[in-house]
């Protein structure tokens, strides 16, 4: 199966308020609260395409049990490791009338050394029927920043396919780390590389240095389109995935979409352009959904059918 791990797991609550302005009173006319984080994201898109996932990571307080009933009730197997500090609250307002997002996240729980060492347990015990573990989203309190980057390489000498999707330094320390694929958006790839993507080239030129610090396989992502970087039967692939502009209605957590529709598909055998065209299928159907990592899987497939894959040349200097 495939273990999706959430450090900093949340309960996300995304308000819909039309003509939304700041320093105003409003009322929303539409709410969605549930379990949340990038990772609980990933293995919600996971169950959605009828792929074996268990999502794991930190949880604690009230918010926390909320967190495991949430996923409970969605029927996402689940195995977290309890905490003593409250998990975050995450609060998302969409204004569908100016198309606009706006987040408040909180900075999350304050984590012990012992329940870093409950959790690297856990992932010694899950892994062993893991493809591939999948490390999302922020750090919470009190966790060094190479956390990543040293269960990275702890997994990879036991055969694990690890998978990493962050930001900051925790991303740069954990590509060093050499993962078996790396998945930023692109001003996460940005800020790795140290420069503004402005054409193709400038993705390609990215896709290459990200390998060369470390990544095996690279996906820089947009909203519903990304570029990639796939080895593949001993050769390296590049590709430009995209889709006619879809109106969104809530982009929150689209990269997290695509990440798990790319994965199910690779997870599944199939070559690196299908996996890519369900992936942005699958982010495009997502951005017309409230709430993060909610897609239609029969809207997925349809929008997949109009992806278009383009595979590129290495750029030479």
């Amino acid at each position: 199966m495939i273990v999706t791990v959430t450090l900093n797991a949340a309960v996300d609550r995304t308000l819909t308020v039309p003509n939304f302005q700041f320093g105003h009173r409003h009322r929303a006319s539409h709410s969605l609260t549930g379990a949340g984080g990038k990772g609980i994201n990933v293995a919600r898109a996971l169950k959605q395409l009828e792929t074996p996932v268990i999502a794991t990571g930190l949880a604690g307080g009230r918010t926390g049990d909320r967190i495991v009933e949430d996923l409970a009730l969605e029927g996402i197997l689940n195995d977290f490791v309890r905490i003593s500090d409250e998990s975050r609250t995450s609060i998302a307002v969409v204004d569908p009338t100016a198309g606009s997002l706006t987040e408040v996240y909180e900075w999350g729980p304050a984590v012990r050394p012992d329940e870093l060492e409950r959790l690297t347990d856990k992932l010694h015990y899950l892994s062993r029927v893991a493809s591939y573990v999948v490390f999302s989203g922020s750090l919470p309190r009190d966790v060094e920043n190479e956390f990543y980057a040293d269960a990275i390489r702890d997994l990879t000498r036991r055969g694990i396919h690890c998978v990493l999707d962050c930001e900051g330094e925790p991303l740069r320390l954990g590509v060093e780390a050499e993962p078996f694929l790396v998945s930023p958006n692109q001003q996460e790839a940005e800020s790795l590389v140290g420069q503004e993507f402005m054409d193709d080239e400038d993705f390609v030129m990215a896709l290459e240095t990200i390998a060369d610090l470390g990544a095996h396989n690279v996906l820089i992502t947009q909203e519903t389109s990304c570029f990639a970087l796939v080895r593949e039967e001993r050769q390296v692939h590049r590709f430009r995935a995209s889709i006619p502009r879809v109106d969104p209605i809530a982009p929150v957590g689209a990269g997290d979409v695509l990440l798990g529709g790319f994965l199910s598909e690779r997870f599944n055998g199939a070559a690196a352009g299908d996996a890519l065209r369900t992936a942005i299928g699958c982010a495009a159907a997502s951005v017309v959904e409230l709430g993060a990592g909610r897609f239609d899987p029969r809207e997925a497939q349809r929008l997949a059918a109009g992806v278009e894959i383009e595979e590129l040349e290495r750029v030479t200097t």
